[in-house]
């Protein structure tokens, strides 16, 4: 007996559905004159909620490897938007902060980011929401 997903790339369906949410999301924000990645406001968004981070945290967090959160924390220093500052216990560690600046894109960026995701949300409920993140924890924790 085969398995329904022997024939479905299911993985190909998120692959080219996050694809065009982040175009979607990267068009938005050229369009509002934002010069920003999708990649450096996942990390701003990130810091946000969680200020004072260490790197390696920040790219666990963004699932993202060690050598780009480093690339993307030097761009968004050099835009004035983040910070590093040396960890009290430890001065090979440090942490990243958002600066005021780019606490202020941050407030200026987020109604453009929540705008693409009720768009892309469109009439789908709370009921769907619950098992779509049922189902991609699932998928993600059988690996």
């Amino acid at each position: 007996m085969t398995h329904p997903s022997d024939s479905r790339a299911y993985f190909f369906k998120i692959d080219t559905t996050i694809k065009k949410i982040r175009n979607a999301l990267q068009k938005r924000f050229s369009d509002a004159g934002f010069d920003l990645t999708v990649d450096q406001w996942v990390v701003i968004d990130h810091l946000h909620r969680n200020p004072g981070i260490a790197q390696s945290t920040l790219a666990e967090l963004t699932t993202k490897d060690a050598p780009t959160v480093t690339r993307i924390i030097d761009l968004l220093a050099k835009k004035g938007l983040v910070e590093r500052r040396m960890a009290g216990d430890d001065r090979r560690k440090f942490l990243v902060f958002l600066t005021p600046e780019g606490e202020k894109l941050y407030e200026q960026m987020l109604p453009d980011v929540v705008e693409i995701r009720r768009q892309g949300w469109g009439n789908l409920s709370d009921d769907d929401y619950q098992h779509f993140v049922r189902i991609m924890d699932e998928i993600y924790n059988n690996f």
